[in-house]
């Protein structure tokens, strides 16, 4: 009963704050304006869904605490685990706040990632041995420290990285924590029973704005923070229950999104592309290019997800023979779908190494370009650098325009190469921080921006607004100071002043 209070109260709480998120980011401006090919919809969506269901899912831990008081003993009974969730959940979802709104790097949300993970393994969200079917339990030892740091932060950037379609993130979010649910009142653990409960229905009344055709997005605030809960209540779900599987059900709950994480990783890795730079190989990607419809794919994933749950639950119920027949299906099952998707078909080696030697040496002439920027001392520095950078991606025409509101300056422009009609061009805002302006790149085909030369631009863009934040202190520091009208005359100027008059 007080799961099912938990799960109505984040639903109504969902329903009610989306129109108020979306509201708030459009006066925020937190728009995503589609301006990339990897991004699938064809019009600005607000992307601050995720503050709905933060709100949605403390205010029903809340609520249910204040009016029962079992619930409240279940977090008094366990103050420093329940503390570690409540807390470290703030912070990512502070995380993605601040990605969305102003943008993060990689490896900041890494950094903070790996600093919750660490606060939940001391709260004691621990992995201290992994338990497989038909094998005895291995005991990790100091190994659980680094297992559980990964596994968390794995978690947070797989649900992070499956938010590609409409209701993608927040349907698959949905199953997870109906099956955690499951999984953890076999383990009799009811505090988790109540935590899965509240985040499933905070998904739920998002999903009402959020599926086909969206109306808003979750954003990173939403991702990170449905990843987090979900990869802290997998620890906890077969931490006091006896069973053969432990980790694994928890694994399968998620395996679509971590499935996918890991594919994106290695394929990226074979490639020689940057790791942390999304590209359009996804698994969503894959059903779109076989010919399914937007809602289509995101109902063939939440089938999928829904089946690899069904596994869990049978691992987590079962023994013996249905434990062989779960894991003989799976292993059949699984890389045959991978496989009519294109994933498994290794291209061959030929295209393969030209891919990888393509994207190395584009990177390093980045890396020189990058190189050149972190020299300028004024905005005319960074015009050569942006010129080669565009020779480089094989651009015909490129164009700086940098606009700033200090007094004295005037917005400076600059062009070069192919201008006008039929080009296709690609106009990148500089990042926040850095003075108002754009970089635009213009080619005569479309073939050659593809999803590699639209990341080397991305990456372009952000050593291009690095550079001109620079340049930009550096200005103010030297610019002197102008005196104040109300500063005191001296005395030398005042007599001579009053000899004058």
């Amino acid at each position: 009963m007080p799961a099912a209070i938990a799960f109505l109260i984040a639903l109504i709480a969902a329903l009610t704050l989306t129109p108020v998120a979306r509201w708030m980011a459009h006066r925020l401006g937190a728009i995503d304006h589609a301006l990339s090919s990897r991004k699938v919809h064809g019009r600005p969506i607000p992307r601050l869904g995720g503050l709905a269901i933060v709100a949605a899912f403390y205010l029903a831990l809340a609520a249910l605490a204040l009016v029962d008081d079992a619930t409240l003993a279940l977090f008094v009974a366990d103050r420093t685990q329940g503390a570690a969730l409540l807390l470290g959940g703030l912070v990512i979802a502070g995380l993605g706040l601040h990605d969305d709104l102003r943008g993060a790097t990689a490896g900041s949300k890494l950094l903070v990632e790996f600093a919750v993970a660490g606060l939940l393994y001391a709260g004691g969200y621990r992995i201290d041995l992994v338990a497989l079917p038909f094998l005895e339990p291995i005991a990790l030892g100091w190994l659980g420290l680094p297992v559980t740091l990964l596994w968390i932060a794995g978690v947070i950037n797989a649900i992070n990285l499956v938010d590609g379609l409409d209701g993608l993130a927040a349907g698959v979010a949905l199953v997870a924590a109906a099956a955690t649910v499951l999984l953890a009142a076999v383990g009799g653990n009811a505090l988790v029973v109540i935590l899965a409960a509240a985040l499933g229905g905070a998904a739920l009344g998002f999903l009402r704005y959020n599926f086909n055709p969206a109306s808003i997005f979750m954003g990173d605030t939403g991702s990170l923070f449905l990843g987090f809960v979900l990869a802290a209540t997998s620890l906890r779900t077969h931490h006091d229950a006896s069973t053969s599987v432990g980790l694994l059900a928890s694994a399968l709950v998620l395996g679509l999104p971590i499935a996918d994480t890991a594919l994106a990783i290695g394929r990226r890795a074979l490639r020689g592309a940057p790791l942390f730079r999304a590209d359009r190989q996804h698994l969503h990607h894959r059903l779109l290019a076989i010919g399914l419809g937007h809602r289509g794919a995101v109902l063939v994933l939440y089938g999928a997800s829904l089946l690899l749950s069904a596994a869990a639950v049978l691992l987590t119920l079962g023994g013996g023979a249905l434990d062989a027949a779960v894991v003989a299906t799976l292993a059949v099952a699984c890389p045959a779908a991978l496989w009519r998707l294109g994933v498994l078909r290794v291209p061959l080696l030929a295209t393969l190494l030209e891919e990888r030697r393509r994207n190395l040496a584009l990177r390093a002439n980045l890396r020189r370009v990058r190189d050149r920027l972190r020299r300028a001392t004024d905005w005319s520095d960074v015009w050569p650098a942006v010129q080669q950078a565009a020779g480089l991606l094989g651009a015909g025409g490129v164009a700086l325009r940098i606009a700033t509101s200090a007094p004295g300056e005037t917005e400076a422009s600059y062009t070069a190469g192919d201008a006008g009609d039929g080009l296709l061009c690609a106009r990148s805002a500089l990042a926040h921080g850095a003075p108002a302006g754009s970089l635009e790149l213009r080619w005569r085909g479309r073939a050659a921006l593809d999803r590699d030369t639209e990341i080397a631009l991305e990456i372009l863009c952000g050593e291009v607004s690095s550079a001109l934040r620079r340049v930009q202190r550096r200005r103010h520091r030297a610019r002197p100071a102008v005196p104040s009208l109300a500063a005191p005359v001296p005395s030398a100027v005042r007599a001579e002043r009053e000899r004058v008059a």
